[in-house]
């Protein structure tokens, strides 16, 4: 990215919030303890995981890695949409915009790859479970995990590439809340942006569809074995170890496929920055209630480090006092 690519716009401001000036202040405490909320429960999830060693399984370490990604993800983000809701001077520059782009496509797209290894994780647990210590072994998940990770760098040096090697002049207003791909294609001039604009949908999509139609799969394959279990406590037993992951995914393909896939038209700037908000600050908000509440491990682990942690702070202040 050169200096020169960028003609007349030397900077952007982000004008997501501005068509609710009296309710900023109710956003700012909203988003900002959502957002404590999440950053609390993804650290909790991160760190019983790695204490427990009972938990040092690949469904448990998939959910670590899922996790670390969301915390980047909504860190790239939300602190800066936060400061926005308090300031006047929402303006943004080029190399801040493109970092913002790429620091949260990056673990977001990486957040769908591990979605879809974590569906293929279920579906060795049920389908193959005594081949599981075989196919999901310690170097194969973290193989996994690793080409996750790829694959979000991948696309995230792509798409942030692409937009912005573009051109960009007249109006520098981002009709969002942050560096979204959408609201600045519209603000790029030029032969080749819409050349650029179906190269990188295409990226999102298949991207997004990919992995999609392989959580797909993977659940067909899953319920077909499900339905060969003759008892009702195997069935509930084998949904019942699907189901928090299964409500993430619906989640966040939902939210991802309103955002992405809306068909063209016009829009409202308060319907882009509301839908944009349900996917930036209410899809990582419950990610970690669904994981914690609909896994009773997972609860009983975190009680087990509260438990101790408390038992081992009151009895150091015991020793202390004599």
């Amino acid at each position: 990215m050169q200096e020169a690519n960028f003609s007349a716009v030397t900077e952007f401001i982000l004008i997501g919030f501005s068509t609710f000036p009296h309710l900023q202040l109710m956003f700012f405490l909203l988003f900002l303890l959502m957002y404590l909320f999440t950053l609390l429960g993804n650290l909790l999830i991160m760190a019983t995981v790695w204490s427990e060693r009972g938990l040092h399984t690949p469904m448990y370490l998939f959910l670590c890695t899922l996790s670390t990604s969301e915390v980047l993800y909504t860190f790239a983000i939300i602190p800066r949409m936060l400061a926005d809701l308090l300031s006047t001077d929402r303006s943004i520059s080029f190399r801040a915009c493109a970092s913002q782009m790429f620091f949260s496509f990056t673990p977001g797209f990486t957040h769908s790859f591990l979605l879809t290894v974590m569906g293929y994780d279920r579906y060795v647990a049920i389908c193959h479970p005594l081949r599981y210590n075989v196919l999901m072994s310690p170097r194969g998940c973290a193989c996994l995990v690793a080409w996750s990770w790829a694959g979000g760098l991948v696309v995230g040096l792509v798409v942030t590439s692409s937009i912005f090697q573009l051109t960009f002049c007249g109006s520098n207003e981002i009709r969002y809340f942050g560096c979204h791909v959408l609201p600045l294609f519209k603000l790029a001039c030029g032969d080749n942006v819409s050349t650029v604009a179906m190269g990188v949908g295409l990226v999102c999509i298949a991207a997004l569809l990919g992995c999609g139609l392989l959580i797909l799969l993977s659940y067909a394959f899953i319920v077909a074995a499900i339905l060969r279990i003759p008892s009702a406590e195997g069935w509930h037993k084998a949904f019942s170890t699907c189901a928090s992951h299964l409500t993430v995914v619906v989640v966040h393909y939902g939210f991802a496929s309103v955002i992405y896939l809306k068909p063209k038209g016009p829009q409202s700037l308060e319907g882009d920055t509301l839908m944009g908000i349900t996917y930036t600050v209410l899809t990582p908000f419950l990610s970690p209630i669904v994981f914690s509440l609909r896994n009773k491990e997972l609860k009983e682990a975190v009680k087990k480090t509260f438990l101790k942690k408390k038992n081992e702070m009151i009895w150091e202040e015991f020793l202390g006092t004599d």
